[in-house]
């Protein structure tokens, strides 16, 4: 099992009066010790016009953090792909993978605040096929000569040469836990991505579904499998969550409403309980053993991303939780 952490979102919650800078820079120092740690990789997050800054700019934020590590893989988890100019998009993540020494990942999904899609002036029933039309052209736009595509959405000609091509064939990952979203990725992407919400049973099945839909239609190549999930490592499972309880709560209250578009001034006592069960918090030793539940399901070679960021938790205390993530947590799901 290869591990990550992020998602950095730089969010500012009302009780943290600090500037935007020093949550950029938390952000940076997170990925630094991550690095040093021995994790795998470092996640982004984005979405935009939140009070609370959560962080838009995902290329870069990803260009500061290929300077910050010389390693460890690098993404955008996710990045919203119908609200992009594909082609833009394919300039700056090939700069990025350059940067960085060909360690980019490009996560990408198809949005759901009707506000974003909005504001940015894209109708928001064609977010499915907009995704699918820039995988396409990004795929073109990174080849060897033009992008030799004909884009639905962009005007860029097929006899264009974008440049500059990345150092390697950029993995794209997708996320999205619904059966098309889940056999779209299958299809046209180098990786999945497993929300947070999914259970283990339902992991087992949707990867079962990955499988066999590309043993069928003859897709060769590797496909990774990268899963989500929030939680904290300290030296017991009180401490664990009480470092982690108020930013996990106020980024998923954010969450409700960034799905649905309404404000959600509380999450209901019943939701707050089932985010608790659904997190894997405790020490090193308890946090392995739920891991290990997840390769004992999906096999080895699943990248699990440990949601170690909570906007608000103290800095110092999360690197530690990084650190023990590398030093006590990796080597028992080795």
């Amino acid at each position: 099992m290869r591990l990550g952490t992020g998602l950095f979102t730089c969010q500012r919650r009302p009780d943290d009066d600090r500037p935007t800078t020093e949550l950029y820079d938390e952000m940076c120092a997170l990925a630094r010790a991550a690095e040093d740690a021995g994790l795998d990789s470092a996640w982004v997050s984005e979405h935009h016009f939140l009070d609370d800054g959560y962080l838009s700019g995902t290329m870069p934020a990803l260009a500061a953090l290929s300077r910050e590590t010389s390693r460890i893989e690098i993404g955008s988890c996710v990045a919203l792909a119908p609200l992009y100019d594909a082609v833009r998009l394919a300039e700056d993540a090939a700069t990025v993978d350059l940067l960085s020494g060909g360690r980019l990942v490009l996560g990408l999904a198809i949005g759901s605040n009707p506000r974003e899609f909005a504001e940015f002036g894209v109708p928001r029933e064609e977010r499915a096929e907009r995704l699918a039309d820039a995988v396409e052209l990004l795929r073109g736009a990174w080849s060897d000569g033009p992008i030799g595509y004909d884009s639905a959405f962009h005007p860029v000609s097929p006899d264009t040469s974008v440049t500059p091509k990345p150092a390697r064939d950029v993995p794209i990952m997708l996320g999205g836990a619904a059966k098309p979203a889940v056999r779209r990725a299958a299809r046209t992407a180098d990786a999945w991505c497993a929300p947070s919400s999914l259970s283990i049973d339902g992991l087992r099945t949707r990867v079962e579904d990955i499988r066999a839909v590309r043993d069928d239609e003859g897709l060769d190549g590797d496909f990774a499998v990268y899963v989500l999930q929030h939680g904290f490592v300290d030296d017991s499972r009180e401490d664990a969550w009480e470092a982690m309880r108020d930013g996990y709560l106020y980024i998923q209250r954010r969450y409700a409403e960034i799905f649905s578009g309404d404000s959600v001034p509380e999450l209901p006592a019943e939701r707050r309980r089932e985010l608790r069960e659904q997190a894997i918090f405790g020490t090193p030793e308890q946090v392995a053993a739920r891991l290990n539940e997840y390769r004992d399901a999906l096999g080895d070679d699943v990248h699990f991303v440990f949601r170690t960021y909570h906007p608000g938790t103290d800095t110092d205390r999360m690197v530690e939780c990084v650190e023990r993530l590398g030093d006590e947590v990796a080597p028992l799901v080795a």
